[in-house]
């Protein structure tokens, strides 16, 4: 069993010339063979919340302590968390002009293993895997998001995520932009991830459409910055049904 532990984080931005504070002392665990959804309205600092535990060198840690196992994943680089079994999909997925999507692939996976994996196995494990999330193998070949539809993005991120096989997976908007029949295969890939690796996911969204699919143990509500409350999926219906206008009352009273 694997543990991710967010207690009292604080993470503030430059804007300005000056540190605009994003999360005010957050408090999450998320552990393996679970899913953890985050709500919340725009700018109440979700993308914030992973960016910071992925270790992007545009937020500023203030307070608070992450920690992987028992680890400090603070103290540690961005390769070293991913090496440690840490898993960002980002809500805009970048290009990579020049480095193929199998290249890619192989080299973060020889990263996270150790070793590199014998072609003639990569190439069958790449292909049976792409094949599962709906990918034509061509893609292999393609440039890392080079020119790929928003879908065409948001599964290759999935399609990193089944073969990194990582203990705790951190998931932006992954369902962003994405039609239906994109977003039932994008779920189905982080359901087999979650079944078959026993990988924690932390899954951030603005909708309910894509908890259909992929049914979350716990929903925190996150609101300027903090989490408001947390509960089960009945929690999530609420939000469907009302939105987010009790929460952000309730988090300008605090």
């Amino acid at each position: 069993m694997s543990e991710l532990v967010i207690k009292g984080l604080k993470v503030s931005v430059e804007s300005e010339d000056t540190q605009k504070e994003i999360l005010r002392g957050v408090d999450l665990t998320i552990r393996s063979g679970e899913v953890h959804a985050i709500m919340g309205p725009n700018g109440s600092g979700k993308s914030t919340l992973a960016y910071a535990v992925a270790g992007h060198p545009k937020y500023t840690i203030d307070s608070g302590e992450i920690t992987l196992d028992g680890e400090d994943v603070l103290e540690m680089t961005v390769d070293e968390r991913a090496r440690a079994g840490l898993f960002l999909a980002m809500q805009y997925p970048v290009e990579i002009p020049g480095v193929s999507v199998s290249n890619f692939l192989r080299t973060s996976i020889t990263a996270i293993r150790g070793e590199a994996p014998k072609l003639r196995d990569w190439l069958k494990e790449m292909k049976s895997a792409m094949s599962e999330i709906g990918m034509d193998p061509q893609f292999s070949e393609r440039n890392v998001n080079e020119g790929f539809s928003g879908g065409e993005k948001k599964r290759h991120e999935i399609l990193q995520l089944e073969l990194l096989k990582p203990k705790i997976a951190v998931l932006d908007e992954t369902d962003s932009g994405l039609d239906v029949d994109a977003l039932r295969i994008v779920s189905e890939g982080i359901n087999r991830t979650v079944e078959r690796n026993n990988t924690g996911v932390l899954l951030i969204t603005h909708y309910t459409r894509i908890l259909r699919y992929v049914k979350p143990d716990k929903v925190s509500v996150f609101v300027d910055g903090k989490v408001i409350e947390t509960g089960g999926q009945e929690l999530a219906e609420e939000l469907e049904t009302n939105g987010y206008v009790k929460f952000t009352k309730a988090a300008a009273s605090v």
